[in-house]
């Protein structure tokens, strides 16, 4: 056969469409049986099968691999050649060779269809040949496709390529230096057979692995933050702007180097990779093949306003579920790990919604787009850093770009588009453009901020305006001395926006020393400049563009909250200062400065504590232990002799907010500034819930302002800044945007963390980031496809063994649940065997025919039974072993063998172990608990008491390993219950259930599947004292609602996708019962309290004045934000959380 038409260049001559055509027909004749045929194009190179026509397609347009000369993969018998000596790898020998092959075959499939199968089908060969595939591309999957096809070492079935990135995953995954590493791979070498084929140093292998990633583009920037020098500006020496010099060092010998470096990694390619890949095409499409609906519930981004308004703006972009929406968050912080304010980096972060909730905000798919370089952080100037990005999502917006989807092997129209914005205050003030400091620093309000110049310092309160036009707080004069006749600020739309923006003249980007800062009269527009934003033409159409962070504001609430009380110095707001602002404005006579002789008094407040009571808070504090991964040791910030409650992370401040402070509290407050502090806390405890209910929305919208109210009549005015105001608006985002953990700053700032530690150089922070990041997207994308080792996306399958249940596996037989510790054994009694022997058939829930169907015989033998349930109990295992024995001897189907070991009983010796994790949560029995800085061993069950369902509480004693024929096992808990009846053993106040732990009852019954349980942890009643203990139900974090789950197989999703979540929440709202038309607030001043002598007090009489008539723009924000320091230590990237460890 004539094959001379292989080595054309030309593949429109008719010479070579004829062979093709020969080929085909040759493979079509020696393989009759089979739909798909190997492709021997230069691409596919007879590792990938391809039905006949798409083959015949690849070689008109690739052109066929010109070393296969004879055709023996498509039925010619060789004669002078193997397949070793065409350097060839055989598609069956690597789906048969282990799996390392088999992953590194996934991987090369799915790039080479995503990189080469995105033309349009209805295209002919000839217009493809036309369209040259990109060469870089080419030249790329080329080398990977010769890596792959390299032995480690000759005879080995592990390839060079498989062998690396496992490799390099080990290395990130256990954070090895580079150095490490070279010394791993020197060893390596050294011990593998001569022939090896591994690189020689990480450098090398860096530039291995390159191809599998997307690279990185850089842009130069002028020093002054005017301008980039992209596009028009690209080959200009001298910024257009301010005309500095755009190198640093520009040595006509040397290497120019500019000032400032902007990374920049498109996201085009990187959501393409997302349908591209096997692995997670399937989910992008989630949020509409797969969510389940319910009008009233939001736990997705999907569920919200924001998403439904697009959807009817913009049906065309909604008809496509693969159609992308984002949202961008950005923060600044300091690469170098410590508090110093010298350097501020800015990463953009683009994350994809389309996702499940349990991927979604995970770190793999958080994109960074944008490394703004420091060593200042860009203040408004970062429009000019947004601009390729912009320009970007402008493209995907209006032309969109040609995808492959590995679902429904075609290609599509991927469209893109942002919904919002995520930041902290600052950097939400310097996205959006407005001013977050001064009179009007509120960007929802605006120009109808209330606000309030004190002494040295501007307050916003005002809530009133908030409340109902009838509300008789309105009236009342106890506020700030004035009746309040304003109602709520009205919320500009985007037109609005847009409109005030446009008014805005004489706008100029940069910092150069020349450009002066501009001087605006107070009463002038707030906003700073027309956000780069706005560029986007479905902007303005946006219900909400940027979203307030809860993570912050609970933090610096929490933060005014326990500075006031603790009375801490440099933090408290109830100061000298304050009580003269009380006396500017004429209320709360009581609180004012008294003078006595040369000195001051200053009456103690209602919300004041004594130094025993702080004491006895801090000591309370000191004393609670959480579970595992549920919050960090927070005793170890205590500091009970200096009365203080230091370096609190932001994560410390939720917890303590919303589970701490209203319990520590309740005994050493009076009544109205208890429930005051409880409202915020149950505020935020439901609007964190990670399911979300707009009917309570509603009424959290109502209960905010109430609760602020409360505060303002309680509380100084100095306590009111901007961050506690911005709480009221949080309720009407929550019902815009849906669940906060979306669009919060706790996940952003985790990710910020990894990539501190990725500067291995302090010279070039933004380079060593940049390139780790590549390198860790590259593996990132691997170990999607990686099995058989640990990897960022296929952790250890120890508590995942549920997938090698077989078909007809009781649930009782449950794999999930593996105790741990030294076991011992131990020999039931025949009184406790036959009580765990009964519990565990009573709780099995295919054994509900049999239970009733041998209740029913026993109503029939004696229809005047009274107690059947004790006689049923003493009768029916007896009566079920012989029914399986009857079934198993006549070989009855319905006798399968898991009932059979069932009936058979367990075996009576028995091990006990000392720990178990029942769907990973963690359980620790009491005697090893108390050594302990956690807290394991509380557990709660449902049951029935006297005929009523309750909650039973108590403590794991023992975890008893039930052992069955045929290798099943069941696992029981033996817990110590507390008494619930005896004389006043329980209180329910507040939401919170006070338990009396001195007694236990139901000793003679003990027992309950470890699978029933649900973690508690106990904590001291401050009000009540002695043995009595508030309970904690504890929601993990790892959990998620079952209708998000019911599209999965047991394949699709593992226990380390679920514990992305970093942040305790609870897991849905309940219904809020709260009170919206209080009373006046009692005393305002203690009685049983000694006033505080002050030596002295400057100004007393003198009244506060405003210290200007004008705003100046200067830069908003922080140069550094603290709160990534405050939030991770230096040599843990991964959250605070208690770890199981020894007091001693």
């Amino acid at each position: 056969m004539d094959k001379s038409w292989i080595n054309l260049n030309d593949r429109r001559l008719r010479q070579y469409k004829d062979g093709v055509t020969a080929f085909i027909k040759f493979a079509r004749e020696n393989n009759p049986q089979k739909e798909k045929i190997r492709c021997p194009c230069r691409y596919c190179a007879n590792i990938f099968s391809q039905t006949y026509g798409d083959v015949e397609n690849h070689l008109l347009i690739n052109g066929m691999q010109t070393s296969y000369i004879e055709w023996t993969c498509h039925g010619e018998t060789s004669q002078a050649f193997s397949d070793a000596d065409l350097g060839r790898r055989d598609v069956n020998d690597l789906n048969n060779s282990n799996e390392g092959v088999d992953e590194i075959q996934e991987i090369l499939e799915d790039i080479y269809r995503g990189s080469f199968m995105n033309s349009s089908p209805n295209k002919s060969p000839d217009e493809e040949c036309d369209n040259i595939i990109n060469k870089d591309e080419t030249d790329i999957f080329d080398r990977l496709l010769k890596d792959a096809q390299r032995d480690l070492y000759p005879g080995s079935e592990l390839s060079m390529l498989s062998a690396l990135v496992k490799l390099l995953h080990i290395k990130v995954l256990n954070r090895w230096t580079n150095k490490s590493f070279n010394m791993i791979l020197e060893f390596i070498k050294s011990i593998l057979p001569k022939g090896e084929t591994l690189p020689s140093s990480y450098y090398e292998s860096r530039k291995i692995l390159s191809d599998l990633g997307l690279g990185c583009e850089k842009i130069h920037a002028c020093k002054n933050d005017c301008a980039l020098f992209w596009k028009d500006n690209e080959d200009k020496e001298e910024c257009p702007e301010c005309m500095e010099s755009r190198w640093k060092v520009n040595d006509v010998k040397g290497k120019k180097i500019p000032h400032k470096i902007l990374r920049y990694f498109p996201i085009t390619s990187r959501l393409q990779r997302l349908f591209m890949s096997r692995k997670t095409a399937h989910e992008m499409r989630w949020h509409k093949e797969n969510h389940f609906v319910d009008e009233n519930l939001l736990r997705h981004p999907v569920d919200s306003k924001v998403w439904k308004d697009f959807d009817i703006s913009f049906p065309w972009f909604a008809e496509d579920s693969r159609n992308v929406r984002l949202a961008l968050a950005s923060d600044g912080f300091n690469p170098f790990g410590n508090m110093s304010t010298s350097y501020s980096m800015w990463p953009v972060i683009l994350i994809p919604y389309n996702l499940p909730p349990w991927n979604c905000m995970s770190s793999e798919f958080m994109f960074i787009t944008l490394l703004i370089p420091g060593p200042v952080a860009p203040g408004k100037e970062i429009d000019v850093y947004l601009k390729p990005l912009i320009e970007e999502l402008n493209d995907l917006w209006v032309n969109g770009i040609k995808t492959y989807d590995s679902v429904s092997k075609n290609t599509f129209q991927m469209h893109v588009a942002l919904l919002w914005t995520i930041n902290d205050f600052p950097a939400y003030g310097i996205l959006l453009g407005h001013k977050v400091h001064g009179y009007k620093a509120c960007p929802i309000c605006d120009n109808e901020t209330t606000s309030q110049y004190l002494r040295n310092k501007i307050c916003y309160m005002g809530h009133r305006r908030f409340l109902p036009k009838e509300h008789k707080w309105r009236k009342s004069r106890k506020f700030n001395g004035k009746h309040e006749v304003r109602v709520r600020p009205q919320i500009l739309s985007g037109d609005e926006i847009l409109s005030e923006m446009d008014s805005l003249k004489d706008l100029k980007f940069g910092k150069h020393p020349s450009y002066k800062k501009r001087k605006r009269n107070l009463h002038e527009s707030t906003w700073t400049k027309k956000s780069v934003f706005f560029e986007l033409p479905y902007w303005r159409s946006l219900t909400l563009r940027h979203n307030l962070d809860v993570m912050h504001i609970e933090k610096n609430i929490c933060d005014n909250i326990l500075g006031t009380l603790l009375n801490i110095e440099g933090k408290t707001k109830d100061t000298e200062k304050a009580r003269l602002d009380l006396q500017d404005m004429g209320i709360r006579h009581e609180l004012h400065l008294q003078k006595q002789g040369e000195k001051y008094l200053k009456p103690p407040a209602s919300y004041t504590l004594t130094p025993k009571e702080i004491e006895g808070f801090l000591s309370f504090v000191r004393s609670i232990k959480f579970p595992d991964s549920y919050a960090a040791n927070i005793s170890r910030s205590v500091h009970i002799r200096n009365g203080k409650h230091m370096g609190l992370k932001s994560h410390d401040c939720h917890v303590l907010l919303q589970r701490i402070l209203p319990l520590g509290l309740c005994g050493y407050l009076n009544k109205d500034v208890h429930n005051a502090i409880s409202d915020l806390s149950r505020f935020f405890r439901i609007l964190c819930a990670k399911t979300l209910r707009l009917d309570v929305l509603e009424k959290l919208e109502d209960m905010i302002v109430n609760t602020i109210c409360q505060f303002e009549m309680i509380f100084p005015p100095a306590f009111f800044d901007i961050m506690v105001h911005l709480a009221v608006h949080l309720p009407r985002e929550a019902k815009l945007a849906g669940p906060v953990q979306y669009r919060w700053m706790y996940p952003i700032e985790r990710n910020l963390s990894v990539h501190k530690g990725n500067v291995r150089n302090k010279a070039r922070p933004e380079g060593s980031i940049a390139e780790a990041y590549v390198v860790n997207e590259a593996l990132t994308f691997c170990s999607r496809y990686l099995r058989g080792m640990n990897s960022k996306n296929n952790q250890d399958e120890e508590y995942n063994d549920d997938v090698h249940l077989h078909e007809n596996q009781l649930s009782i037989f449950s794999r999930r649940i593996h105790p741990f510790g030294q076991p011992h054994f131990t020999t039931l009694s025949w009184s406790e065997y036959n009580l765990v022997r009964w519990y565990v058939l009573n709780n099995c829930e295919e054994l509900k025919p049999y239970l009733s169907e041998h209740e029913n015989e026993l109503r029939k033998e004696d229809s005047f039974i009274q107690d059947v349930a004790t006689k049923q109990k003493d009768q029916f295992p007896l009566w079920f072993e012989q029914r399986m024995k009857s079934l198993n001897l006549h070989k009855s189907l319905e006798g399968n063998e898991d009932l059979y070991s069932l009936a058979m009983g367990p075996y009576i010796r028995v091990n006990v172990y000392s720990g178990c994790i029942v769907n990973g949560v963690k359980f620790l029995v009491n005697q090893r608990d108390i050594r302990r800085v956690t807290q394991n061993s509380g557990v709660s069950v449902q049951g029935s008491h006297k005929d009523e369902s309750i909650d039973f509480y108590g403590v794991l004693t023992d975890v008893v390993y039930l052992s069955y024929i045929d290798g099943n096992h069941v696992v029981l808990f033996k817990c110590k219950w507390f008494d619930l009846e005896h004389k006043k053993p329980i209180v329910i106040d507040d939401d919170f259930t006070s338990i009396n732990m001195s007694k236990t009852w139901y000793d003679n019954d003990p027992y309950v599947l470890a699978g029933q349980v649900t973690q508690v942890f106990y904590v001291q009643d401050t009000k009540l004292r002695g043995d009595w203990h508030v309970v904690q139900k504890v929601q993990h974090r790892h959990l998620f609602d079952p209708t998000l789950l019911n599209y999965l197989n047991e394949n699709q999703l593992n226990t380390d996708q679920l514990t992305e979540n970093i942040t305790y929440q609870e897991d849905e709202q309940n219904d809020i019962n709260f009170q919206d038309d209080f009373g006046e607030i009692g005393l305002l001043h203690r009685e049983d309290v000694e006033p505080q002598i002050l030596e002295s007090v400057q100004n007393v009489h003198l009244q506060p004045t405003q210290t200007t008539d004008f705003l100046c723009d200067e830069d908003e924000e922080e140069e550094y934000d603290a709160t990534l320091a405050e939030y991770f230590s230096e040599d843990d990237v991964d959250v605070h959380i208690n770890i199981d460890i020894d007091k001693d």
